[in-house]
């Protein structure tokens, strides 16, 4: 399990979770590490070929109950989703990072642990991160063409210079995370 889009102020936090197929694909990395063409095919390889499920939290929830609670419920939809999927549970849920949502998420009731640096040395970690990011950045490219100002088929939804300025001229769309401080300001304004 890994999510993609924590730090932005546009877009969805979105979650993946893998269970890696045999054989497992080869290549898997950090998502963050590996170049844009090897990640997309990756991503294609492990959608074809693994079981896998994606949920996400819109701005508005996440503007709701902030980006770490959004974070938590991401991932445990997309479990649940996968569990869904495949008629049955996880003996264990891999969670690149330092928590997992259990205690801080209604939902969550699946045994888990956390990795630091998981998407980097567990497999299955690598695989849900490649396709969280690439999900991710696919909405925000199709956002782009429907808001072409702020560069997001660029940026992702990040606070650049570009995105930054194309806020202050422009304002806010319904993507922006309202409660995400450089947002906020402005709308003060």
């Amino acid at each position: 399990m890994d999510e993609a889009g924590r730090g932005p102020l546009a877009g969805p936090v979105v979650a993946a979770a893998v269970v890696l197929c045999k054989p497992c694909p080869q290549g898997l990395d950090d998502s963050k590490r590996i170049s844009a063409k090897r990640r997309a095919r990756l991503d294609a390889e492990i959608r074809a070929s693994c079981s896998w499920a994606v949920a996400l939290v819109e701005p508005a929830e996440i503007d709701r109950i902030n980006v770490f609670a959004a974070t938590m419920l991401a991932m445990t939809r997309a479990v649940g989703a996968l569990c869904e999927r495949m008629g049955v549970g996880p003996e264990m849920v891999l969670i690149d990072g330092n928590m997992t949502p259990d205690g801080r998420c209604d939902g969550w009731h699946w045994p888990a642990r956390a990795i630091i640096g998981g998407d980097a040395l567990e497999p299955a970690i690598s695989a849900a991160s490649i396709v969280a990011k690439e999900w991710r950045d696919r909405l925000m490219c199709e956002a782009a063409r429907e808001h072409p100002h702020y560069g997001w088929e660029r940026n992702k939804g990040y606070g650049t210079r570009e995105h930054m300025e194309a806020l202050r001229i422009n304002g806010p769309t319904p993507l922006h995370r309202r409660s995400f401080a450089p947002v906020a300001q402005l709308e003060l304004l």
